[in-house]
């Protein structure tokens, strides 16, 4: 591993950055198998994947640092509502095809009856979850701010970054940036100490959780870019997945937890994005990290609603741990799929759609 090197003297080009893509992918399927943990083992202690609640920090960082990398130089020549109109563009089809996939569950969800307890109010938690606009409303499933597909809370916050991004943040000289982080870390710790852990920001009750997440998260990736904390070096896609794995895996223990997640957000993660943003994929997994990052954003945003389905079983069928354990693996690998197809066959499209329209006639 060679010393860190500027980003300007180091990427002659635009480069594209196929191991944290990758590192998004694995990311991503953590949270999958997460939040089916969650439900099969609800006490942190019994759950082996504990930590993946913190794969939101590592997308709030990456996003940091792509974001700063993408339009640093380039925003001051497009203008702001080009760029928040490109964001929109690559980020709300999924949000609006993972709102009417939560719809769906919701509507026709075969175990529960809960639809029926919140029918008049269905048409609200839809276009709220299509505008995304926070309704905590559903209290018997967690008080989620988005309950038809929440995962859209960390969206919520992707966007307020995105827009103080292109309103103040690009602006920002290094001592501001610097002093700016490092509020945001302490705005951080409190956070961790008060939950005791940093798996807040879904909820009505834990709202600002979210923010705090975002603000530090965010700022430590454009950190990174601006700061040129490129770590050269020849590890490859597999161990740098397995320094990634490694943090979602350790043990949860309340009494140190918050300074577990803390530490690991503040200092860990933006040390793995300066890793990963020097580190090039052998020529056996470049594919495999073109596709991990591609699926990544369409998985994190249609799997939720399924899992909805998964908990109404287990409270209807109590069904044995070895029964949840297929259930956990072929789930994951079926979301996967149709995430896939998702992306192929709508979000694509959808895009390329927006994008040309988007582009001046002549």
């Amino acid at each position: 591993m060679s010393a860190t090197k500027p980003i300007a003297t180091t990427l002659t080009t635009k480069h594209h950055f196929a191991i944290l893509d990758g590192l998004r992918g694995i990311a991503a399927v953590s949270v999958v198998i997460f939040h089916f943990m969650e439900f099969i083992a609800p006490d942190y202690h019994d759950n082996f994947i504990a930590h993946a609640y913190l794969a939101v920090d590592f997308f709030f960082c990456l996003s940091g640092f792509v974001i700063a990398y993408a339009y640093d130089q380039k925003i001051a020549k497009i203008g702001i509502l080009t760029f928040l109109k490109l964001r929109l563009i690559r980020l709300h089809p999924l949000v609006v095809i993972g709102s009417v996939i939560g719809l769906l569950a919701f509507i026709f969800d075969p175990f529960s009856n809960l639809y029926h307890r919140y029918a008049d109010k269905t048409f609200a938690l839809f276009i709220t979850s299509c505008l995304m606009i926070p309704y905590p409303l559903v209290r018997e499933r967690y008080f989620n701010l988005f309950h038809l597909n929440p995962p859209t809370w960390s969206l919520f916050w992707e966007y307020v970054a995105n827009l103080l991004y292109a309103l103040i943040l690009v602006k920002l000289r290094p001592g501001a940036l610097w002093v700016l982080t490092l509020l945001a870390a302490l705005a951080l710790v409190w956070e961790a100490h008060q939950s005791t852990y940093l798996g807040v920001g879904f909820g009505g009750d834990n709202f600002i959780g979210g923010g705090i997440r975002a603000f530090y998260s965010f700022l430590a990736g454009m950190l990174v870019y601006r700061s040129g904390w490129v770590l050269q070096s020849h590890l490859g896609f597999a161990p740098m997945g397995l320094l990634l794995v490694i943090t979602f895996l350790i043990p949860f223990a309340k009494p140190v937890n918050w300074f577990v997640d803390a530490s690991v957000v503040i200092f860990y993660f933006p040390f793995l994005i300066a890793l990963g943003a020097g580190t090039r994929p052998g020529a056996a997994s470049q594919r495999i990290c073109q596709f991990s990052g591609a699926i990544s954003y369409p998985l994190y945003m249609i799997h939720y609603p399924f899992l909805w389905i998964v908990l109404s079983y287990i409270e209807a069928k109590k069904p044995t741990i070895s029964q949840l354990t297929v259930i956990t693996i072929v789930g994951t690998f079926l979301l996967i799929m149709l995430a896939y197809l998702v992306m192929i066959f709508l979000d694509m499209p959808i895009r390329k759609y927006l994008k040309k329209a988007l582009r001046p006639h002549r």
